[in-house]
């Protein structure tokens, strides 16, 4: 009799159990045998395990679901609390405390919308919340990591910041659309990047000056490096040896083909490897990207402060739109009062008139005019009577 194979979970609460359990992908292979990208197709739901991996990973994943259980069952009466890393980094854990919801279960199932999500499109929490507290948990769990990332994108601190609070103003005005996407996260992270990339910064006056650069000697080498890269090839790099996507979803992301995105990571990492060599290896590569983003320390805004900056930019276009609307139909009211009601032919261009003598100018009588005003003046004593009107 054929044994049948060993239940799984599906992909997203996979993915789930993994991040709630604190595990990277390179943990997660290392006990179950295989290599990193495996366990993210897995994840993915690109690939399913089979035979003796399917097994393995099943008992692991049961492992997990219980030691979830038993997680939630403890901690229903305080808030849950999340370890963050950029991005799976292992060696530089945060810890970010989420907004306390109604109710809680206690068993881990993907939570409806408005979701919790996770980094990258996971989700640490099985509760259901309001859009403010969604929006807070999903900022409180991806803004340090981005604005880290913003940071070896661009560079400059002041903008990695603004670049984060920016993409999540934005988010907070498209909600609706943002807490039903597959990856909220990765949507953010998107809007954050094009933004922190926008060449047209280098025309502001508080970013036509450089910033100190880090403190470390190797940390300076490798953000020159990185900034000496082209764009492309600087986001491409970041995403799969930085953030950990997989080469589809980077090229996704970047709005590439796989082949585009697969060789400009290979020119970002020979570019890099020529001017530093000790970080040929992308595993190496990985550490000192987390370890340079993490030196920095930067910190992002609160949640509240963002979604109040939000509302108040769309009010204020809001008014601008009324306003601009106000004076087109004002001015379209007056050319309409103003406007001729019959048709006006247009003057015509003066002409000059040929044959007239021109006048002379006044001066002393000639005599041949002195004998007609002479012959005039005597004619006129024949002539008829003139009316004269006599006084009463």
């Amino acid at each position: 009799m054929t044994q049948s194979p060993a239940p799984l979970p599906p992909p997203k609460l996979r993915r789930h159990l993994r991040e709630a359990a604190s595990l990277t992908h390179d943990q997660v292979a290392e006990r179950v045998g295989v290599a990193r990208e495996t366990v993210r197709a897995w994840e993915s739901g690109r690939t399913t395990p089979r035979g003796r991996r399917r097994e393995a990973y099943a008992k692991l994943l049961a492992s997990l679901t219980e030691a979830a259980m038993v997680t939630n069952t403890q901690e229903t009466a305080r808030p849950p609390q999340v370890t963050v890393y950029l991005d799976n980094d292992p060696h530089h854990p945060e810890t970010l405390e989420v907004p306390e919801a109604p109710e809680v279960s206690t068993v881990p199932e993907v939570p409806e919308v408005p979701e919790v999500p996770g980094a990258p499109g996971g989700r640490p929490t099985g509760t259901t919340l309001t859009p403010a507290q969604a929006f807070d948990a999903l900022y409180a769990f991806c803004a340090p990591a981005l604005v880290r990332q913003a940071y070896l994108l661009s560079g400059r601190r002041e903008l990695a910041r603004e670049s984060v609070e920016r993409a999540f103003q934005v988010a907070w005005e498209r909600w609706p659309e943002v807490a039903v996407d597959r990856d909220p996260a990765g949507w953010v992270r998107a809007t954050a990047y094009e933004y922190a990339l926008s060449p047209w910064h280098r025309f502001r006056p508080r970013y036509r000056h450089p910033e100190p650069p880090p403190s470390d000697a190797a940390d300076r080498a490798l953000l020159d490096v990185l900034l000496t890269l082209p764009t492309p090839y600087r986001r491409t790099l970041l995403l799969y040896d930085g953030v950990g996507l997989d080469l589809p979803e980077t090229a996704a992301e970047t709005e590439a083909s796989t082949p585009a995105a697969a060789n400009r990571l290979l020119h970002a990492r020979e570019a890099v490897a020529a001017r530093l060599p000790e970080l040929a290896s992308p595993s190496a590569l990985h550490r000192r990207l987390a370890e340079v983003a993490s030196a920095e320390r930067l910190r992002a805004a609160e949640p509240t402060t963002v979604r109040a900056g939000s509302e108040q930019r769309a009010r204020f276009w809001t008014r601008a739109a009324i306003a601009f609307t106000v004076a087109i139909i004002g001015a379209t009211a007056l050319t309409v009062r103003t406007a001729p009601t019959r048709y006006e032919p247009a003057v015509p261009p003066g002409e000059t008139v040929q044959g007239v003598p021109p006048r002379s100018a006044p001066g002393t009588l000639s005599d041949a005019e002195m004998d007609l005003r002479a012959k005039l003046r005597s004619g006129i004593q024949h002539g008829p009577q003139r009316l004269i009107p006599l006084a009463e």
